[in-house]
């Protein structure tokens, strides 16, 4: 099989194009599909796996240095009875969620759908046998959801996963397989969700970061990337790297940070992309998977004050939850869906479709654009008045975009000062400004 794999392999790059000499040019299915995902602003992330039955985060296996052949057991009892792709898909898209990223495999190397390329699947492994992955993208497709696929570089089982990486050293596994046999088990894996699930919109690549202390290791991304927008022309690539971008990819990815900030650790050094979209993918509480004591939730305000401060620096928000091994989605993810999507019903005009608008990011707020339109998003005003510099742009009318009354202004050198009723005290407090 081995053999088989890599002869494959290895005859479908004979036949492929190579990257244009200087980096990656996008097709104009790319430079359309870009543009969509921009469009979008909010994505809701999904890490869910065997992991979830030891309520302790998507890291426990690292973290307790779990030997993977007792981790594996954990596929015996993982049986999500609850589970519903129809209940999770609506409640995803009433939080005016356009697109659902979900882990196809995380680091403990185990496939939450059908691979012939593995038996460490929920379709082989567990007593459930359900494709969570064909239910979910199905109904995702259903109810009108793009669907982006989370895969894993890394694996902390497989010993062809080598040399061994910063995690994973205390798992069991050994180091005696081959990478070429790693790549290819990867690319075939990658292949069968570009082929078994309809459109795919994107592939999240994790884990680059783990051979940071092997400097000439590679991954051999250039293939990897080509293979994957050759066989879905319109399909995006990220990877959170934390690094500069990489030819080939699509979207540049920010860990627990808006574009430009480092207050997680994670992007230092790392500069914002002038041409890629951007997207920041964050937790609604302390984990990515499941942590039974993890009840330490953003608020409703907190959580809508990062969607909209991410647009106003033109970034995507993807807002991640944790399943219970049961199958159900945690209740108060569940309120806090509710509660965004109750203030995306209203004010997702100033979002969707939008960009970084014309004064950049302040203390105060942000400001999102369409057009001539200038949304300003006041999160944290102390005063009734705000100065805006517009940049030689002349202001036509100032209404609030909740119920249109005019907001009174002064011109001034620069700019105007909006004149407020009130100092606002709403979640955000939205002025349109029409541009002339």
């Amino acid at each position: 099989m081995r053999k088989q794999i890599i002869s494959l392999l290895l005859s479908f790059a004979a036949v492929a194009p190579a990257f244009p000499q200087g980096g990656y040019e996008p097709s104009p299915e790319i430079i359309e599909a870009r543009q969509e995902f921009q469009d979008n602003k909010f994505g809701i992330f999904i890490h869910w796996g065997i992991y979830s039955l030891l309520g302790d985060g998507e890291w426990v296996m690292n973290n307790k240095n779990i030997n993977y052949k007792e981790y594996a057991k954990l596929a015996d009892a993982f049986y999500p009875h609850a589970f519903d792709a129809a209940e999770w898909v609506s409640a995803i898209k009433g939080s005016g969620a356009r697109y659902l990223c979900f882990t196809s495999r995380h680091h403990d190397g185990f496939s939450m759908f059908d691979s012939q390329y593995s038996d460490f699947t929920i379709t082989r492994a567990t007593p459930f046998k359900r494709d969570v992955i064909k239910e979910l993208t199905d109904e995702c497709h259903r109810q009108g959801l793009n669907v982006h696929f989370y895969y894993s570089l890394l694996d902390w089982t497989r010993p062809d996963y080598t040399p061994l990486g910063n995690t994973g050293r205390g798992t069991g596994r050994d180091s005696t397989g081959v990478w070429a046999d790693y790549y290819a088990f990867m690319n075939n894996q990658l292949h069968e969700l570009l082929t078994k699930y309809g459109e795919v919109n994107a592939i999240w690549f994790d884990g680059k970061w783990d051979q940071n202390n092997n400097p000439d290791f590679d991954w051999g991304f250039p293939e990897m990337y080509r293979r994957i927008h050759e066989t879905q022309p319109g399909c995006l690539i990220g990877n959170n790297h934390h690094e500069a971008i990489i030819p080939g990819e699509d979207i540049q990815i920010f860990e627990r940070d808006l574009p430009g900030q480092n207050k997680a650790g994670y992007s230092e050094g790392q500069e914002v992309s002038q041409h890629l979209p951007l997207e920041t993918c964050e937790t609604m509480n302390g984990m990515w998977g499941y942590r039974i004591t993890d009840l330490n939730y953003k608020t409703d305000k907190e959580l809508i004050h990062l969607l909209v401060r991410a647009a106003g620096m033109d970034a995507n928000l993807l807002l991640n939850i944790g399943p219970q091994p049961d199958g159900r989605l945690p209740e108060t993810s569940l309120e806090r869906l509710k509660a965004i999507g109750a203030w995306m019903d209203r004010y997702g005009e100033t979002i969707y479709g939008t960009r970084g608008g014309l004064v950049e990011p302040r203390d105060w707020g942000v400001t999102t654009q369409k057009g001539n339109r200038l949304f300003v998003h006041i999160l944290n005003l102390q005063d009734r008045g705000l100065f805006l510099p517009l940049d030689g742009k002349r202001v036509k009318q100032a209404i609030t975009f909740a119920d249109g009354k005019k907001v009174r202004f002064e011109r001034q050198d620069g700019g105007i000062l909006l004149l407020l009723d009130e100092v606002p005290t709403a979640i955000d407090h939205v002025v349109e400004l029409q541009l002339r």
